[in-house]
């Protein structure tokens, strides 16, 4: 039984988009490392071992691992935990308008949270680990 749907689109996303993701917000946390100093590289340090989670968990939930879907769950929860701490903090750069914060973080939590009701409560997920 080949991996598909909903299932592949989330390894995909771990797989592909969170390591964009990270590229796009590291070009700008290099450049705020002189200003800001050791916070920006920690938070950013933290963001790649989680994007690294994140990626593990991609091939592990393609490759239909025994562990796939807990290794998946870690990432998304560590992942959610990582935004929840970058979008509320001014350790990490950023180019929010003021205010929008909020729609940041309850965008980020959405997210992270469907995919985590969806590995949950998923019968594709059951059937196919």
């Amino acid at each position: 039984m080949k991996v598909r749907g909903w299932l592949l689109l989330l390894s995909r996303l771990l797989i592909v988009w969170q390591p964009l993701n990270l590229a796009v917000a590291a070009m700008g946390a290099l450049d705020a490392i002189a200003v800001r100093g050791a916070p920006v590289v920690v938070v950013l340090v933290v963001r790649i071992v989680v994007t690294a989670v994140g990626v593990a968990a991609g091939i592990a939930l393609s490759n239909r691992h025994a562990g796939a879907v807990t290794l998946a769950k870690i990432a998304l929860i560590s992942s959610g935990l990582t935004d929840l701490f970058v979008y509320s903090t001014p350790y990490f750069p950023n180019n929010r308008i003021p205010g929008d914060t909020i729609y940041y973080v309850a965008a980020s939590m959405a997210y992270h949270g469907g995919w985590l009701m969806y590995l949950v409560r998923s019968r594709r997920v059951r059937d196919t680990y």
